[in-house]
């Protein structure tokens, strides 16, 4: 008897049914889409977008050249090479960074013991061409000189949860 039940019940479509109901109750409300370039959704102080390379207030670059952001990434996504100056301090003469092989984990911000590398929260960045996905080290002190105070501003706002 159940199979009889259940042979004419697949007949009727019953679920087909059930789920254009679904639909036609949601067709008439109000809808939840966010149109994007006009409309933009809150990020989260911690959002974690393009790199930037840090300076301190005298235009002296931040990186220390000591690796420990290269050793700490999962992905191998950095590349930093460096020198001696005059003065016996290490600089970095290098220091690439491979945006299609970087997973934005954020380990190689938290590592810097002189907060340098940061991840700031530019998400809207494209490429054109595969060459493009690599970082230079001019391109990222660009990116940190260009965005130095939302990149302060955050950091101060972040600076209670670290």
């Amino acid at each position: 008897m159940q199979a009889v039940t259940r042979y004419l019940r697949s007949l009727m479509l019953l679920e087909l049914l059930r789920g254009l109901s679904v639909t036609l109750r949601y067709f008439f409300r109000p809808k939840f889409t966010v149109r994007y370039p006009e409309e933009k959704t809150p990020k989260s102080n911690r959002f974690r977008g393009l790199h930037a390379l840090r300076r301190y207030p005298n235009g002296e670059e931040r990186c220390i050249a000591c690796k420990l952001c290269e050793a700490v990434c999962p992905a191998l996504a950095i590349t930093i090479e460096s020198t001696q100056r005059e003065d016996g301090t290490r600089r970095t003469t290098r220091y690439d960074i491979d945006l299609f092989k970087c997973i934005y984990c954020g380990f190689c911000e938290e590592s810097c013991p002189v907060d340098s590398i940061v991840e700031t929260d530019i998400h809207e960045f494209h490429m054109e061409q595969r060459s493009e996905s690599i970082v230079t080290k001019p391109q990222l002190l660009a990116i940190g000189d260009r965005f130095e105070a939302q990149i302060a501003a955050n950091r101060e706002r972040d600076a209670a949860y670290r």
